[in-house]
């Protein structure tokens, strides 16, 4: 089973809800060609590097999941037929990228720990 990464850009003119539908979609589709999902990070609205479709913004998901090498390209197909989302792309990870991933995860979570503990 090979590890890999999607990163991809929703439309801004989506609500939150339609957002998190369009992952979900997303996520059972994974599941559905046999895949199975680690880890789904909302990373919310952000401003686009240029503008894509006269948009300025879109929201930001990534997605990481473990299938076969045959996962790719018809989860590829779906996010290129589905036109709300605005850009996508799939990285195969290797091990360094898996530990740094690891890492990130778990600064992150730390980091939200944190942030519930009350202030002194």
């Amino acid at each position: 089973m090979n590890k890999y990464e999607t990163v991809f850009i929703l439309t801004p003119v989506l609500s939150e809800d339609q957002a998190k539908e369009a992952v979900k979609k997303f996520e059972s589709e994974i599941e559905t060609l046999g895949g199975k999902l680690k880890h789904s990070e909302s990373w919310g609205l952000k401003k686009l590097a240029y503008p894509i479709q006269k948009k300025t913004t879109g929201f930001y998901f990534m997605l990481e999941f473990e299938g076969a090498g045959d996962i790719v390209t018809p989860l590829e197909i779906a996010f290129k037929r589905d036109e709300r989302v605005m850009r996508f792309l799939t990285v195969k990870m290797d091990k360094h990228h898996m530990e740094w991933a690891d890492k990130r995860r778990a600064r992150k979570s730390n980091v939200q720990l944190d942030t519930s503990a009350p202030v002194k």
